[in-house]
């Protein structure tokens, strides 16, 4: 394990000008695992893991944001806390990437053109829980993204059937795979998605928060 520590922001997203502080090399199947993480919590951890066992993943690239643009900011904790908070949740051979920051990049379709551009023999996947598939439609150029990079969506309680009749779901509803496929994910040719089942963990980010706000009132 290790951390891509505080950099300076590079404005470039040139393949050859960016230094994204991660060693990945050509051939690997890397989990992007991108989030606010707000605090981050055991059910993070539970995603994560569950995608590294059904893919057959080499390592998952934790990609902190600065700021989610469809949260309020006021809420959200410094960047570095909650760079420091995640590090229990990770496996051994996991990052934990300030990159977006980096970059400035305040979309997931900005990150991910960049990290191709910069890697084109790496295999990647988009791991997300099922409470973001539902709301996948409201990211920007979510078809895009789709069509970009396979994506693994791992079963979160409270949001079942949200995330399995959401408008991305039905929208690509052809370009589902089978759990029992999972491994294969990282070779298919896009838009490509998997929904993985499993125990449910019920940590939130948001619970946690709510807990927070009590403890100090």
């Amino acid at each position: 394990m290790w951390f891509a520590g505080p950099a300076p922001l590079y404005h470039s997203v040139r393949p050859g000008a960016l230094r994204t502080g991660l060693h990945l090399e050509r051939g690997m199947t890397i989990g992007l695992f991108g989030g606010s993480f707000n605090p981050a919590h055991e059910g993070h951890a539970h995603v994560a893991n569950t995608a590294r066992i059904a893919l057959g993943l080499d390592k998952i690239i934790w990609l902190v944001s600065p700021q989610n643009p469809l949260k309020s900011n006021h809420e959200t904790a410094p960047l570095s806390d909650r760079i420091d908070a995640i590090r229990p949740f990770i496996g051994p051979r996991d990052i934990i990437s300030d990159f977006e920051s980096r970059i400035k990049a305040n979309y997931t379709l900005d990150t991910l053109r960049a990290l191709k551009a910069r890697y084109p023999g790496v295999r990647f996947v988009w791991i997300m829980g099922g409470d973001s598939l539902a709301s996948f439609h409201r990211w920007r150029g979510w078809t895009q993204i789709a069509h970009m990079i396979p994506m693994a969506i791992v079963s979160r309680p409270g949001a079942l059937m949200n995330s399995r009749f959401s408008p991305t779901a039905r929208r690509f509803a052809h370009a589902r795979h089978p759990q029992m496929a999972a491994k294969t994910l990282a070779r298919q040719t896009v838009p490509a998605w998997t929904y993985l089942t499993g125990p449910l963990h019920t940590a939130s980010s948001t619970a946690l928060r709510n807990m927070r706000r009590k403890a100090v009132t």
